[in-house]
């Protein structure tokens, strides 16, 4: 299933993506369901939980018509990966860690896709990161990589927008993955069962229609698997939690610096993902502090 939040007037509402157009599953449920965060709570068993509202009256809506939240509306924990995928680290000529470098992202930070993003006054050298997201849907601490998926509700493309002139002003890459709105998720959350194999799924992420990343997720240093255990071994995973697990070469700052152009307001970023849809997000200036 591909379940999406989107507005209606002021209220968000739940939908089911379906090929004729979007199920208002608010609407179906007598607004007894209005978001994912909802069903997540549920554990990651989403399709038996919306069963019995999938046979309703409920309209189907035209997909370009609305305007999507973002696919996880209140995450507990974002946990960002880097240096996970083989490609980069071999054309950086970097040695292999033997776990991921792990940073964290603030709930403030999702966006849903086609929201715009403000590109922070105070830095010249934005850059994107197109990434496979997992979207937990049970408690998960201390769990072995055979059963890590298990504790998996699903998937979504991510862009973990970053910084790097404010990245590389600390030893810790968090000033420059925190800024506002440098979270973009979605379109959808498509559930586990969708999605037989994480690492196997295609990624194409670009600017303004210019493709730059084209990589797969069998690259991964650590699996998805992997990730969950290796994550679950220092903290507890929640259901809503969000972990992006890195994303390979092709980004702005790898590129010669000569024909580098970092992020500009106008811009347009998309992240697209086998199975899981496109995520756009285009880049705006930041207003002005009131």
């Amino acid at each position: 299933m591909k379940l999406l939040n989107f507005y209606a007037g002021d209220a968000l509402h739940l939908g089911l993506w379906r090929q004729e157009g979007v199920l208002d599953l608010t609407a179906a449920s007598h607004g007894a369901l209005t978001h994912t965060d909802d069903l997540l709570r549920t554990g990651p068993a989403l399709p038996d939980a919306l069963e019995p509202f999938l046979r309703t009256e409920a309209p189907l809506l035209p997909e370009e018509e609305l305007c999507l939240a973002p696919c996880v509306l209140r995450p507990g924990k974002i946990i960002g990966v880097g240096l996970n995928y083989i490609r980069y680290m071999e054309q950086q000529k970097l040695p292999r860690p033997d776990f991921p470098h792990l940073f964290p992202k603030f709930g403030e930070s999702v966006r849903g896709s086609g929201q715009a993003v403000a590109l922070p006054r105070n830095s010249t050298q934005v850059d994107f990161e197109g990434e496979l997201a997992v979207v937990m849907g049970k408690t998960a601490r201390l769990v072995p990589s055979k059963t890590a998926l298990d504790y998996v509700a699903g998937y979504c493309c991510a862009n973990d927008v970053s910084a790097r002139d404010l990245q590389n002003m600390t030893t810790s890459w968090l000033p420059g993955k925190c800024c506002d709105g440098f979270t973009p998720i979605g379109p959808y959350l498509v559930t586990r069962d969708e999605v037989p194999d994480p690492n196997a799924l295609r990624v194409r992420a670009g600017v303004n229609g210019e493709i730059l990343q084209d990589f797969c997720t069998d690259d991964m240093i650590q699996p998805v698997a992997e990730l969950v255990a290796g994550i679950s071994r220092f903290f507890t995973l929640n259901p809503g939690d969000i972990l992006l697990t890195g994303t390979s070469v092709g980004h702005i700052m790898l590129q010669p610096e000569p024909e580098r152009k970092w992020l500009a307001p106008g811009d347009v970023v998309t992240v697209e993902i086998d199975a899981l849809g496109r995520l756009t997000t285009p880049f705006i200036p930041e207003p002005p502090s009131p």
